[in-house]
C-alpha cells in the first residue's frame, strides 16, 4: 500500500482545522463520556478481536466500575493464571496486545513513509508555544506535528494521564501483567483515526477494519480486560466533570468538582479532584486547619487551603505574620510572610502571594510557597523564590 499524496495545506486549510476540531472534540466526548455502555456494540466488538487474535468468543462478565473489575481479577485468581511460554506471556492478552501494537507499528511506517515528500517544514517553532490551530498552519508547522500536538498529547494530557490516573487510584493491587483498555485511551485512536480523514496516509485494509473495531470499542463502553475465556466489562462512569486547564492550547481539560467527586461510578466507588489534583475527600467535603496540620502532601495540603480560603486558614491555624510588603512585581498587591504552624512537619516560613497573572475566571490566585525559615523580609523570600535579592526584586515591574 503506498502512501496518500501530499496536498497543498494553503488550499485545504480550512477542511484539515475543522476535521482536526472534530475529531479532537469527539473523542474527547468519547473520553469524558458517563453514560451507560451500548453493550451490545461493546460485547460484538470485543468478539471481533477475539476472533482477530484467534480466540472464540468469551464469555462477558459486567462489573459497574473498574475498581469492581480490579476486585474480581484479584478473587478469580486470573491475573496469574495467564500461562508462561519460554518466558513470555501467551494467551488472549498477550495476543490483544500484538494485535494492537503490530497494527500501529504498520500504521506508523505508512504516516513515515509519506512525512519524507512533506516539503517547507519549519523545525525551529515549538507546537506548544503556538495559540491556535490556524497559527500552527499558517506559520508552515508541518501537518506531522500539528496533529501528534493537538490529537495525541492534547487528548493524552486530558484523558490518559488525568482521567485513567485518577480511576486506577481506586484499584485493587493485582499480581502480575494485567493490561487495560477503555474510553481513555481515545489518544491513540483518534490519531489514527485523523489521518484517514484528512487522507495524509492510507491504511492497510485490516488495519482500517481493527482501526474501525477499536473505535467502535472505545465509543460504546469504559474499561475492559482480556483473559482467554472471559472479558471483564466495566461500566462508564455515571458522573465525570472536568474543567479547561488554563492556558490549554489544543482544549485540553483536568477532573475538578468544588463541592463532590469528580469521577463517580454506579457502585459508589468515587474520587474527589481539585483542578486536576486528586486529593481525599475531606478537602472537599470538611477541610479544616487540624486535618491541614496533620498533611504531608503539599499539594493536597495546597488545595485544602485553597478549599478554604487562605483568610480564613490564617485564622483558625493562627499563623504568626511575620512581615508584610508591596509586591513590587504585582502593582496593587501584598507579600506576607508567615511563620510555618505547629505539626506540617518542617520548619521554614510560607510566603502568601498573588498571581501575577489572570486565571481563566478573570481572578487572580493567592497562592503559598515554602522559604527558608531565616527569611524575616517578604521581600527577600520573594526574590529567593526567583533566585535574586530582596532589594533586585524590589526593582522589578512586573512579574508573571
Amino acid at each position: 500500500m503506498s502512501a496518500a499524496p501530499i496536498y497543498s495545506l494553503s488550499r485545504h486549510r480550512e477542511s484539515f482545522i475543522k476535521n482536526i476540531e472534530a475529531v479532537q472534540n469527539v473523542w474527547l466526548e468519547h473520553g469524558l463520556c458517563a453514560r451507560p455502555s451500548d453493550r451490545n456494540a461493546a460485547e460484538w466488538a470485543v468478539a471481533q478481536l477475539y476472533r482477530r487474535s484467534g480466540f472464540p468468543e468469551p464469555e462477558f462478565v459486567w462489573v459497574p466500575s473498574p475498581s469492581a473489575g480490579s476486585d474480581l481479577i484479584v478473587a478469580e485468581g486470573l491475573s496469574t493464571s495467564m500461562s508462561l511460554d519460554s518466558n513470555r506471556l501467551r494467551g488472549a492478552s498477550a495476543c490483544l496486545a500484538s494485535l494492537f501494537s503490530d497494527a500501529r507499528r504498520r500504521m506508523d511506517a505508512y504516516i513515515a513513509r509519506r512525512r519524507s515528500d512533506w516539503p517547507n517544514e519549519r523545525w525551529g517553532i515549538d507546537t506548544a508555544s503556538v495559540q491556535s490551530l490556524e497559527d500552527s498552519v499558517g506559520l508552515g508547522i508541518n501537518p506531522d506535528r500539528i496533529v501528534r500536538a493537538a490529537v495525541w498529547d492534547s487528548l493524552r494530557t486530558s484523558l490518559f494521564d488525568g482521567v485513567a490516573a485518577a480511576i486506577r487510584t481506586m484499584f485493587t493491587p493485582v499480581a502480575g501483567n494485567v493490561t487495560w483498555y477503555g474510553q481513555q485511551e481515545a489518544h491513540r485512536i483518534a490519531y489514527y483515526d485523523l489521518y484517514r480523514r484528512c487522507d495524509l496516509a492510507s491504511f492497510h485494509s485490516d488495519d482500517d477494519e481493527l482501526l474501525d473495531i477499536h473505535t467502535a470499542l472505545a465509543g460504546s463502553t469504559g474499561w475492559w480486560w482480556a483473559f482467554d475465556t472471559v472479558c471483564i466489562m466495566s461500566e462508564r462512569p455515571t458522573v465525570l466533570r472536568s474543567e479547561p486547564i488554563p492556558g490549554g492550547v489544543h482544549n485540553e481539560r483536568r477532573l475538578h468538582d468544588s463541592d463532590s467527586p469528580a469521577v463517580e461510578f454506579g457502585d459508589g466507588q468515587a474520587v474527589y479532584v481539585q483542578h486536576g489534583t486528586i486529593v481525599p475527600s475531606w478537602v472537599v467535603l470538611d477541610p479544616t486547619a487540624e486535618r491541614i496540620a496533620g498533611e504531608r502532601n503539599v499539594e493536597i495540603r495546597r488545595c485544602a487551603i485553597e478549599r478554604i480560603g487562605w483568610d480564613t486558614y490564617i485564622d483558625t491555624a493562627g499563623l504568626e505574620l511575620v512581615d508584610k510588603a508591596d509586591d513590587p512585581g504585582n502593582a496593587g498587591h501584598m507579600l506576607h510572610l508567615y511563620a510555618s504552624p505547629d505539626g506540617w512537619g518542617r520548619d521554614g516560613r510560607i510566603l502568601l502571594a498573588v498571581n501575577g497573572s489572570l486565571e481563566r475566571d478573570g481572578r487572580r490566585r493567592r497562592y503559598g510557597l515554602y522559604v527558608p525559615e531565616w527569611f524575616s523580609s517578604a521581600l527577600d523570600a520573594a526574590g529567593w523564590t526567583y533566585g535574586i535579592n530582596g532589594a533586585d526584586y524590589a526593582r522589578l515591574v512586573r512579574r508573571t
